[in-house]
């Protein structure tokens, strides 16, 4: 999820914890309580950080390492020993308890994302990604605000959010059976397919549908349960020619190809180099591909310049890789 729902997310789980009888009856553990929730809804996070080196580095490891099983038990003992240090009169054990709690928390709803977690390192490397809500959903957050509202104007919090969570139990459901409809209606349409990713938008009826056979690429758009197929492509296997085999080993190629798991590929034979160019499929937005992988060779296969992520213009990919002055 994105931050501000998990900022939300963690004053929820406070509000929710004055309903363990430890934390109403003692003003100290509850104080302590809510400044574990607020940082622990927060912590696997702080891999975004990584963006400040360069775009490779945080796609390859964001939602990886501090999503990772291990991580999961040790952010709550950190939270909790740092902040023990300013509430000495706090119950430990409730303060670790719902420390626990908010960081499991936040790992876990954001497996239901389209971009997903490395949740089950060091097992397995693989994305966990159920693709049912949003990265931001407006729901999900208005729901919480709105709960956080009432609290400050003297609801009970405790039930005010166990009321709050039971209606999105509900929703995260509904949203399961939803895509889940959906999936049913591509495979109708496109018996063979080999993969089929619907993937959600803030919309609550519009759905992203990105879909493999074994010599097409589908893409197309879902509303409410209307799917329409909009670009095909001939899925056409990486060759194993001196251009690509050195454009691979370009790091910002690298974390792409780790990442997406439905791609194309374009290669362009210029005057005086090679441009190869990666394209995700699962993010089509007004007929554009805006999430790729660029990598420009000179004719020895030294790589120039290359670039991945998000670009919503040629222009501005220009000017990432210097070929237009900035």
């Amino acid at each position: 999820m994105d931050t501000g729902t998990h900022v939300v997310m963690g004053l929820a789980l406070g509000g929710l914890a004055t309903l363990d009888p430890v934390v109403a009856s003692d003003p100290a553990t509850a104080s302590s309580v809510l400044a574990a929730t607020i940082i622990g809804s927060q912590i696997p996070d702080i891999d975004t950080v990584l963006k400040l080196r360069n775009n490779a580095v945080y796609i390859r490891n964001h939602r990886g390492v501090t999503h990772s099983i291990p991580a999961v038990i040790l952010w709550p003992l950190l939270i909790t020993g740092l902040i023990f240090l300013f509430y000495q009169d706090a119950n430990i054990l409730h303060l670790w308890m719902w420390t626990q709690i908010a960081v499991f928390f936040h790992v876990f709803v954001d497996i239901f994302n389209a971009y997903g977690t490395q949740a089950l390192r060091p097992f397995s490397s693989k994305w966990v990604a159920l693709g049912i809500i949003n990265t931001f959903d407006p729901f999900i957050f208005g729901l919480h605000v709105a709960g956080l509202f009432l609290w400050a104007f003297g609801a009970d919090p405790g039930f005010t959010f166990l009321a709050v969570y039971a209606v999105l139990f509900s929703y995260y459901i509904n949203r399961y059976i939803y895509q889940q409809r959906l999936v049913k209606i591509v495979k109708d349409m496109i018996p063979d397919a080999t993969e089929i990713i619907v993937a959600p938008t803030m919309r609550y009826h519009q759905w992203r549908i990105a879909v493999m056979n074994r010599h097409q690429f589908f893409v197309g758009r879902a509303h409410r349960d209307e799917v329409n197929i909009l670009d095909q492509f001939d899925r056409v296997p990486v060759p194993e020619t001196p251009v690509l085999k050195a454009a691979r080993k370009d790091e910002n190629l690298s974390a792409f190809l780790s990442f997406s798991p439905v791609y194309r590929w374009e290669m362009d034979d210029h005057t005086d180099h090679y441009e190869v160019r990666f394209i995700d499929l699962r993010y089509r937005s007004n007929g554009h591909y805006p999430f790729v992988a660029v990598v420009n060779l000179d004719k020895d296969l030294k790589i120039i310049s290359s670039y991945t992520g998000w670009i919503y213009s040629e222009e501005k990919l220009r000017k990432k890789l210097n070929i237009l002055p900035s």
